[in-house]
């Protein structure tokens, strides 16, 4: 061990320790980043990892494995990796040490109770070959995009510029471009390909080209999101807050208290759409990365705002209906699947349903998976409700006009709640 030490030092390689170093809860818990330069630590199946420096360097972007730092990542970890022998080779240089063995790996027994039957339902899942793409059904999906997009065109070029085969002909583009925004985050997860650099080469050429967003901007908010749902401060999906919304009762009282009034939140129920609509077609507008020659020709025409305009309001009542009338807090540590669960609702499956939104209608099912591909999130949905059944977890699924619905309410809600800390806190 101690030649294997020193010729680890001699080859600029961490040296192999003879004894793990033992490492406390509370040691590690102070490891959280929350100060410049402070050093970062996490714990995957109770081994304890430095990656202060890393984080810089992590494929997924440096925030998502940040915010995890000084907790346990191990269900984190293991969601968001496949190819658990790929990512092994680096956490061997990382690997700093263990918690004690009088460390407990769950805060409480109920705790590990929920996260024991949940890694056995995670076992059961890659045993059922559930995490396995079919390529057939991608193939489908990126044809039915295609069909789309040449209807338009046909449409147009058939029946003529009068006002019926030209609202139809803008239609469809909407439609395929949304749809293509379905199939993108397919990539962005890697599960339409068994190999994460096929899923990464064709995402950058249906996003970068195809929708005029880069794939690794997206990447990364994505994975953040994904990381800690709903939680402020690392939730990307919530950093709009506080210059357009309040969200959550928490976030909404502690603005009404510091009296501040970005916006008139307590009408924010009524001009959500509007600006979650402008945000999204700037954002398009303005990406340097716009390289398929139709967009760049077609910003000229006024005509190219309907497709952008049907588009975005697809796109945000679908994005937001699973997450905004949900728990909406500051990072508690709280166990991956309460993480989730808490944070993400279900719409009814349907044919329609799950076309419309790409079957993001599982939003539970996703969050729980977020690498499993979406044809299979049908499968999985009876083990995971019968999960949160033994567990006392709400299971929440709505109809798409619920889900809708329950969006304005909760807007409606945090706005009451800033009102009133606003005038009386």
């Amino acid at each position: 061990l101690a030649k294997a030490a020193q010729k680890g030092q001699e080859g600029g390689t961490r040296p192999v320790p003879a004894f793990p170093q033992l490492f406390t809860w509370e040691e590690v818990g102070i490891r959280n980043g929350g100060r410049q330069g402070q050093e970062q630590w996490l714990v995957i199946d109770r081994k304890v990892y430095d990656v202060s420096k890393f984080s810089k360097r992590h494929p997924g972007g440096s925030r998502v494995i940040s915010h995890y730092a000084g907790q346990d990542a191990t269900d984190a970890f293991v969601a968001f990796h496949n190819d658990k022998s790929l990512v092994q080779k680096y956490l061997k240089s990382l690997l700093i040490g263990e918690l004690a063995p009088d460390q407990p790996s769950f805060e409480s027994n109920k705790k590990k109770s929920l996260l024991e039957d949940f890694r056995e339902l995670r076992c059961t899942v890659e045993k059922m070959g559930l995490l396995r793409p079919d390529c057939f059904f991608f193939f489908l999906i990126f044809l039915h995009l295609l069909v789309l997009d040449a209807a338009a065109w046909l449409v147009v070029w058939y029946f003529g510029t009068s006002l019926v085969p030209f609202l139809a002909g803008m239609v469809n583009p909407s439609v395929s471009q949304i749809q293509m925004g379905w199939f993108q985050h397919d990539l962005g997860h890697c599960s339409v390909f068994r190999r994460p650099r096929w899923n990464h080469l064709l995402q950058t050429v249906v996003i970068n080209m195809l929708k005029g967003l880069p794939a690794s901007w997206w990447n990364h908010l994505h994975n953040q999101h994904h990381a800690k749902p709903n939680c402020f401060r690392k939730d990307p999906d919530l950093n709009m807050h506080p210059l357009l919304f309040s969200l959550g009762k928490t976030l909404s009282v502690q603005l009404g208290k510091q009296k501040k009034k970005f916006m008139p939140y307590n009408y924010q129920h009524k001009y959500f759409f509007s600006s979650f609509m402008l945000k999204k077609i700037h954002r398009r507008r303005n990406c340097p990365l716009r390289l398929c020659l139709s967009y760049k020709i077609s910003d000229e025409s006024s005509c190219v705002y309907l497709p952008r305009y049907l588009e975005s309001t697809w796109f945000i009542w679908v994005s937001q209906m699973n997450h905004i009338p949900m728990d909406i807090d500051y990072d508690k540590n709280e166990d991956w699947v309460s993480t989730q669960l808490h944070a993400t609702c279900n719409v009814n499956q349907s044919v329609f349903n799950d076309w419309f939104t790409g079957h993001l209608n599982f939003q539970i099912e996703h969050h729980l998976f977020p690498t499993m591909p979406r044809h299979n999130y049908w499968k999985v949905a009876p083990l995971v409700k019968s999960l949160c059944g033994k567990h006392g977890i709400e299971y929440k699924s709505k109809t798409l006009l619920e889900a809708f619905a329950d969006i304005l309410h909760s807007l409606k809600d945090s706005g009451e709640h800033w009102l009133e800390a606003y005038l009386h806190g």
